[in-house]
């Protein structure tokens, strides 16, 4: 029996996502690819530009994958709330390989709230369930999110160990 190929996408504008994708990937012996566009998010301008992608909902041009979503059994896909969303570069990139991706699973960092809509979003933009979800707080991700992450890849390991052994009956 091969073993199940798992990859962790995810976008970060200012580490916190980048730190739970890190830590995911090692947990899960994943593969790991960061979601690049080609907006400056940096500082105030940064944020406010964010701001108006998500609000005006308009697609942002990211940097073509260069991985293949096919090639793996689960894609595990993080991004940081944005107001209330999910963030645009993850947006889009949900977008462009809905119709491509395996089964998924869902994470996200958040400062207060909207982490709930944020997942419903994500669901809504791939038109099916995540085999799990994961919100964690940017508080928890600096200070120790692993409690959190470590639960979610135990879900995940269960989840995969059930599909290897449906695909040998």
């Amino acid at each position: 029996m091969s073993q199940a190929k798992v990859l962790v996408v995810y976008f970060s504008r200012t580490g916190t996502t980048r730190l739970l994708a890190q830590a995911m990937a090692k947990m899960l012996a994943a593969d790991l690819e960061e979601i690049c566009d080609f907006s400056n998010r940096k500082g105030v301008g940064g944020y406010l530009r964010s701001l108006a992608d998500i609000i005006m909902k308009r697609p942002v041009e990211i940097v073509p994958a260069g991985r293949d979503v096919t090639a793996y059994d689960l894609i595990v896909i993080g991004t940081p709330v944005w107001a209330g969303s999910v963030s645009a570069p993850v947006r889009s990139y949900l977008v462009e390989n809905r119709a491509r991706l395996p089964q998924v699973a869902f994470f996200c960092s958040f400062g207060g709230r909207g982490a709930d809509k944020a997942m419903r979003q994500m669901r809504e933009l791939v038109g099916r369930l995540a085999v799990a979800e994961c919100k964690v707080t940017a508080a928890e991700a600096h200070k120790d999110a692993n409690a959190a992450l470590a639960v979610f890849a135990h879900v995940l390991k269960g989840h995969i160990a059930r599909s290897r052994t449906l695909e040998l009956m």
